[in-house]
């Protein structure tokens, strides 16, 4: 269960890549927080920012990255700012990864269960006996069949969902606050990744650590998180409540990745990509940065980026067509089903659904 308690504030954070192309604004002006006990999932197109957001949090950007302002607060404390020394200590015990790729993240000449103990040794300062004591049980709780033989293979004699749950026992054995999942299960089949969701809000209400989740699969989204941050374009569009973004999505992007998401109600041939591809971050759009690829877009989008309107105190979208003069718009059928459902399940009036010209129902936040 998720507290009010902030363990992790993300505030303005830009980030530009120095390339032989030129520079690339890959982060503009991001802000989030995380609360202890929940889980976040970022969301969008590859590309769009969310692995650089949490390499940005792990302090393990590349050298040809720069951060041109903003802060990331862990406990009130700028990561921005901290040495290498302080992000030894920080990463392990305070923040862990569980990165797309097991057999990257592994070491291939070192067994598993020596691998699953270091972070004990070195955050821990314990004996080599109790670490490896403790990977033992970590092994186990994460459902490693055999344990007490495996732990003294290595890493290539495991299937790809034992190598993922090895991983999530190394990122795990410390207990820390925030989890990174970046891509998790790509890389696994349906049922082994159900499995591995289902390990990861296990061992979550478990040690009430706090899950930001990065993906592009919103089933796994809906199944997972507490709270959606919808990114593109190196920007947070929209972010609410799982409920707010799958059933009252404002943003028309939200609108088009959902619209592309197979449910069990969509009809053959109903499935709608989005059409194009995101802008060139080299030279960013003025304006909205979605405006080419949106059928809804009007003249400003092209003119003035949008600032975000406030949807429900728990709810932002960034977008003109939530202004009060807005023309009302009538978004894809998909949308409006969600939005239908939204309705009935909350009892709210669909005066209060409908996008564009709603005066007093939005209004501007920075």
């Amino acid at each position: 269960m998720s507290s009010n308690k902030k363990v992790l504030e993300v505030k303005n954070l830009a980030i530009d890549f120095h390339t032989y192309a030129g520079t690339v604004k890959a982060i503009r002006d991001v802000s989030f927080d995380l609360h202890q006990g929940e889980t976040l999932a970022i969301v969008g197109e590859s590309g769009s920012g969310k692995t650089v957001t949490t390499k940005t949090i792990m302090g393990l950007l590349a050298n040809n990255a720069e951060v041109i302002g903003g802060t990331v607060e862990l406990h009130g404390k700028n990561i921005l700012k901290m040495n290498d020394r302080e992000l030894q200590d920080v990463r392990g015990k305070n923040i862990a990864e569980i990165f797309q790729d097991p057999m990257t993240s592994l070491d291939p000449t070192m067994k598993i269960g020596r691998q699953v103990a270091e972070p004990l040794m070195i955050h821990q300062k314990i004996s080599k006996e109790k670490a490896q004591k403790r990977a033992l049980e970590m092994l186990k709780l994460v459902g490693i069949k055999d344990a007490e033989k495996r732990i003294n293979d290595y890493p290539h004699q495991f299937s790809g969902g034992m190598r993922q749950r090895i991983v999530i026992a190394i990122a795990l054995i410390c207990n820390p606050e925030i989890l990174i999942a970046d891509e998790p299960t790509t890389a696994l089949d349906v049922t082994i990744q159900a499995q591995i969701l289902d390990l990861m809000k296990e061992l979550q209400a478990k040690i009430s650590t706090s899950i930001i989740f990065i993906t592009h699969d919103l089933g796994v989204v809906a199944s997972m998180a507490d709270r959606v941050a919808v990114m593109y374009a190196g920007k947070i569009v929209e972010y609410g409540s799982v409920d707010e973004i799958f059933y009252n999505p404002q943003h028309p992007y939200t609108w088009g990745l959902l619209n592309s998401m197979p449910t069990l109600d969509t009809a053959k041939g109903e499935l709608e990509p989005i059409p194009g591809t995101p802008p060139d971050l080299l030279d960013p759009p003025v304006g909205d940065a979605f405006a080419a690829r949106n059928p809804y877009a009007m003249k400003i989008d092209e003119e003035l980026e949008p600032p975000f309107f406030k949807v429900s105190p728990s709810h932002y979208a960034a977008t003109w067509l939530l202004h009060p003069d807005a023309p009302a718009v009538e978004p894809p059928a998909e949308i409006q089903r969600r939005w239908k459902i939204y309705q009935d399940t909350f009892q709210i009036d669909s005066a209060d659904l409908r996008v564009g010209g709603i005066g007093g129902n939005h209004s501007g936040h920075n």
